[in-house]
């Protein structure tokens, strides 16, 4: 061993050395220590003494020794106390903040079930809404198919009556409510159909936000199920590993508020979309309501124009038909004063003849006996008379003719009018009412 490394270590603290309990080296060998004398530094003595060290470089080796010894000793005793004071310090740290983290990640669990909870009630509600307004929506589509056949039978009606003949081709009252039935059928129909479309946006709304809800819930059901698996580590777990890197993350995560946000937003959503379909529910529920009272309203007015049209015709038929009897038994008593006119005529013209005759014999009287005398005048008086009635039975006769020819012009006419009134009684009352009768009912046009 070389001087050089026996004297490498020239610090030397006697204080250390003294608490530690060594024995302080002689005072020579400290002044040699500090003054740096070496008496034999490798020059060359005589004989044995040329490798061989001094009393003075034992005792510096031997203190420097000990005094190593003991300052790594302190040290090691220190950094044990130091190590120890840290370990517990570290260990209630690391338990603390442990306890700390998995508090938290209850609270976490807590508000995650909280809203978890909420768009569960919201997606419930959302999904019951929907299938009120697909029964909604199913009533105006079956609605709106029970218009048709109100509208097929208006137009009937309306075709029916064209084929009415003469005088009772008229606008009458019964037209206009079939006119009025079938405007308001069509406005209903558009109205429905209107609803209907309506009906159909808010399903598609409420099934977006749904969606969205839904979408929301599975996020944060399966923040919920990582939450909680972190929530059951702990320092006995065996599946823990190491992610050196697993604090990088927290740049590109939302805060707290955003969070809170996100889910408040989606549920406001939801709810305005629920509040639209109770309102457009009622909506509906109202306008089915209404449609099917108006149409059956409306049905009551034509059915009773209907009523009192064939009233009307059935007593405008019974006068006729009392005319035509009437008529019929002055064409017959009328016939019978004409054969009697014509006998009468008949029995008028022998008489005649005699007078005639007699006037035209005593016309051949010889001279003075061709004189007027009271048989003279007597025939020619007979004569004229005779004359003059047939002359009065005649025309009597041409009047009871062009009578009897005016009569049978009325009993045709009336005739006519009966066969008028008898096809306008049947279009109307067994035609046209009797199809009414399949008119549908309230609860048909309800949707129901």
């Amino acid at each position: 061993m070389s001087s050089e490394v026996l004297v490498a270590r020239h610090n030397f603290d006697s204080r250390s050395v003294a608490q530690a309990g060594e024995p302080f080296p002689p005072p020579d060998a400290e002044a040699t220590f500090k003054e740096g004398f070496y008496p034999s530094s490798g020059l060359a003595t005589a004989g044995y003494r040329s490798s061989k060290y001094s009393p003075e470089e034992w005792h510096i080796n031997n203190f420097s020794t000990l005094h190593q010894a003991a300052t790594d000793r302190n040290n090691a005793e220190r950094i044990c106390h130091e190590s120890k004071t840290l370990y517990q310090e570290t260990e209630a740290g690391t338990l603390r903040t442990q306890a700390e983290g998995t508090r938290h990640l209850g609270e976490r669990l807590q508000h995650i079930h909280f809203w978890k909870s909420e768009l569960q009630r919201h997606i419930e509600k959302l999904v019951a809404e929907t299938d009120l307004l697909l029964q909604q929506k199913r009533r105006l589509l079956k609605a709106l198919d029970a218009t048709e056949i109100p509208f097929a039978i208006a137009t009937d009606n309306l075709t029916c009556r064209e084929r009415r003949l003469g005088p009772d081709l008229v606008k009458d009252g019964v037209e206009e409510e079939l006119l009025k039935e079938v405007e308001l059928i069509r406005s209903i129909q558009a109205l429905l159909k209107r609803t209907l479309s309506q009906a159909v946006n808010q399903i598609k709304c409420n099934r977006d936000a749904k969606q969205t809800l839904e979408l929301d819930w599975s996020d944060k059901y399966q923040a919920y199920s990582l939450d909680d698996q972190c929530g059951r580590y702990n320092n006995m777990s065996t599946d823990t590993q190491y992610h050196p890197n697993s604090d990088n993350l927290q740049d590109q995560l939302c805060n707290r508020d955003v969070w809170v946000s996100f889910t408040q937003d989606n549920l406001s959503v939801a709810q305005r979309e629920e509040q639209a379909s109770v309102e457009l529910r009622l909506l509906v529920e109202r306008v089915l309501q209404e449609t099917a009272e108006d149409l059956r309203v409306q049905c009551s007015n034509v059915d009773q124009a209907f009523s009192q049209r064939c009233l009307q015709l059935t007593e405008a038929k019974t006068q006729l038909q009392l005319h035509l009897t009437q008529i019929l038994d002055q064409i017959g008593a009328q016939e019978r004063n004409i054969v009697s006119l014509q006998q009468a005529l008949y029995d008028k013209e022998a008489p005649l003849r005699v007078a005639q005759s007699r006037l035209h014999q005593r016309s051949h009287r010889p001279h003075m006996e061709l004189c007027r005398d009271n048989p003279q005048f007597s025939l020619v008086g007979e004569a004229g008379q005779i004359s003059q009635t047939m002359s009065s039975l005649q025309q009597q006769l041409s009047a009871a003719r062009s009578s009897l020819s005016h009569l049978e012009e009325s009993r045709m006419v009336l005739e006519k009018d009966i066969g008028c009134k008898t096809h306008s009684l049947l279009i109307d009352r067994d035609k046209c009412m009797s199809h009414r009768t399949r008119y549908p009912t309230i609860i048909a046009l309800s949707g129901y």
